[in-house]
């Protein structure tokens, strides 16, 4: 009896969870767009890719290290059913040794500061940092405001830095 009533229990939980969770939505254009980025080989830390999409269009803005992110990057987003053209805005970054160290040192700096670790976790870290010419963007999605703070005072921290800018965003803004 008790089997009997369990398995009617779980049936009428598992009827109701289909009733109210609905139909499943089809991903927009944009997540279809946004899925597409993030499956970029070589994508890196370092690596900064923004979008928006306009009846199909697609603008693809933002900063890659390497020349390559930037090609697969308009490969991918053509590829995406309903997009009927990029506009491939990628700005790739100079070559420089002095940006590429600048680059490591922050990462460590901002990664080792306190809690901040768990931002870089996984294939695609929720915060981006940017080297231009001796210049450091930090962009990307942080918990809270103190969060933010940390990461531009370690940024700050790094020798050779000639400004740094903080861009990133709390989940509390979104």
């Amino acid at each position: 009896m008790k089997k009997l009533l369990l398995s009617l229990g779980i049936a009428v939980a598992a009827l109701l969870a289909l009733v109210f969770a609905g139909p499943a939505q089809p991903p927009t254009l944009a997540e279809q767009v946004r899925v597409s980025l993030v499956k970029i080989p070589y994508l890196s830390v370092f690596d900064n890719l923004s979008y928006s999409v306009d009846n199909g269009v697609v603008t693809l803005t933002g900063e890659a290290v390497q020349p390559i992110i930037k090609s697969y990057a308009e490969q991918n987003v053509k590829r995406v059913p309903g997009v009927t053209s990029v506009q491939n805005q990628i700005e790739v970054l100079p070559v420089s040794r002095f940006d590429d160290d600048i680059r490591l040192r922050t990462l460590s700096a901002v990664r080792n500061t306190s809690a901040l670790y768990r931002y870089f976790l996984g294939v695609n870290p929720s915060i981006r940092i940017v080297v231009k010419n001796g210049h450091v963007t930090l962009d990307g999605i942080v918990n809270s405001q103190a969060d933010k703070q940390l990461a531009f005072m370690a940024a700050n921290r790094v020798p050779f830095v000639f400004s740094v800018t903080n861009s990133l965003r709390t989940t509390s803004n979104l």
